[in-house]
């Protein structure tokens, strides 16, 4: 996962163009082995999804100032955070007063490159660190950007595994985004976790639920989606979780659902639960979001909840040349990875138990009970003897986990030799 984004951490991203296209293919040819690919959907510029409308595609080619010698002070070819995201095309020579009208920094760090757009207004720019903003000398400087708007589209990739079982659950959805620029674990830890979960999901013998993994550009992509899917995802959508920041090792976060009541949110907080350095944050907590916010939105109402490792606007390098590849590390993407394969193990057996015997079943006949009693040799029973306790088709097994303050994931071999033995089944 890590040497995947960083692959993929040069492609200049937008909301459109080449770059989130060029992505998508990295993508599909990192998971060919899976035998699953992306469908990759060309939504045309002017299309009107819901009250927003598909932007025209930028295309940019070349951004650089100049200082009156000619030398190059700032290239996009170093870094594609030196542009302002859907910056007009400029050439001018100016003063450097005027100059500085036109460069943005991070005043709370004269160190690093401030990542920064303007999708939906005109105007040109560049970004600098605020030291070298600070210290360039009086005088005339030419900026140039060649870029230019086209009627294109947006570009989005989709893609289903189905259960295997004839009648299924219904379908999770996992959903990230593919519109920054060079910035690592807010943007492409998102996608590189995801190719790691599609070759998981398509390796699992059974599978109640269908999956369904979405790539796009944040905030318009999932409105974009929604837009010609929300019937389909009202009536099938059973749980979702967008990915995003997920490369580093700082922390585990859960930004919680509109309520904080579905299926996601219990199941990503009893994973979480067994983690240390856990922080748990409202929906539009410090007021921002990610997709979780449409998802989430007032006639939409689906069970969207987003899982981080540090939370996005919540780490110093947040949307800042500081979110590199020295910021994400393989150990941070493993820790992800664990968590979303222990969520979607906790969703496959998440369902209502009942044992098939009236009181307490004979264990030791069974091979299940220990054959010399003493003190503290029973202590490895106590999952398999609460589980007993409270199977009895009233509660889901996430509710017994919560109850018995025991991760689902130790839950399972119990649930298993019990079902081998004929003592427990699944109700209806």
């Amino acid at each position: 996962m890590y040497d995947f984004a960083a692959s993929v951490f040069p492609l200049n991203r937008s909301l459109t163009g080449e770059g989130n296209r060029e992505t998508l293919r990295r993508i599909n040819a990192e998971i060919a082995e899976s035998g699953r690919q992306f469908t990759v959907h060309e939504i045309p510029s002017g299309t009107k999804v819901f009250d927003w409308t598909v932007p025209k595609e930028w295309e940019l080619r070349e951004a650089y100032i100049e200082n009156a010698a000619g030398e190059r002070i700032l290239d996009m070819r170093d870094n594609n955070l030196h542009v302002l995201g859907y910056s007009v095309a400029v050439d001018r020579v100016v003063p450097l007063a005027e100059l500085k009208q036109y460069i943005y920094t991070q005043e709370d760090n004269p160190e690093v490159i401030p990542y920064v757009t303007s999708y939906y207004k005109e105007r040109c720019g560049f970004c600098m660190a605020k030291r070298q903003l600070d210290a360039l000398p009086d005088g005339d400087y030419h900026m140039y950007i060649d870029a230019d708007f086209k009627d294109g589209s947006l570009t989005m990739g989709e893609l289903l595994i189905p259960a295997t079982e004839a009648a299924d659950a219904g379908e999770i959805v996992f959903s990230s985004y593919i519109c920054h620029p060079s910035m690592a674990n807010n943007e492409c830890s998102g996608p590189a976790l995801m190719t790691a979960l599609v070759r998981h999901v398509a390796a699992l013998p059974d599978r109640r639920y269908a999956y369904r993994f979405l790539l796009y550009p944040e905030t318009i992509g999932a409105i974009t989606y929604l837009s010609t899917h929300l019937e389909h995802l009202q009536k099938r959508m059973k749980a979702g979780f967008v990915l995003s920041c997920v490369g580093d090792t700082r922390a585990y976060s859960c930004t919680q659902s509109k309520y904080a009541d579905t299926l996601s949110d219990r199941v990503l907080s009893g994973v979480l639960r067994t983690r240390e350095n856990v922080k748990t944050y409202r929906f539009l907590e410090d007021g921002g979001g990610s997709d979780e916010r449409q998802y989430n939105a007032a006639n939409v109402n689906l069970p969207m909840v987003c899982f981080c490792r540090s939370r996005y606007g919540n780490f110093p390098e947040y949307h800042t040349s500081a979110d590199n590849m020295d910021f994400v590390s393989p150990e941070g993407f493993q820790g992800s990875f664990e968590v979303m394969c222990e969520v979607i193990e906790a969703l496959e057996y998440n369902r209502h138990y009942r044992m098939t015997v009236a009181g307490e079943p004979q264990l030791g006949k069974r091979g299940l009970y220990p054959t010399v009693s003493k003190k503290g040799s029973y202590d490895a029973l106590q999952p398999m003897r609460l589980l007993i306790a409270y199977a009895d088709g009233r509660n889901d097994l996430l509710w017994i986990s919560e109850r018995a303050e025991t991760p689902v994931k130790e839950l399972v071999p119990v649930i298993e030799s019990l079902k081998q033995h004929g003592l427990l089944e699944v109700v209806s």
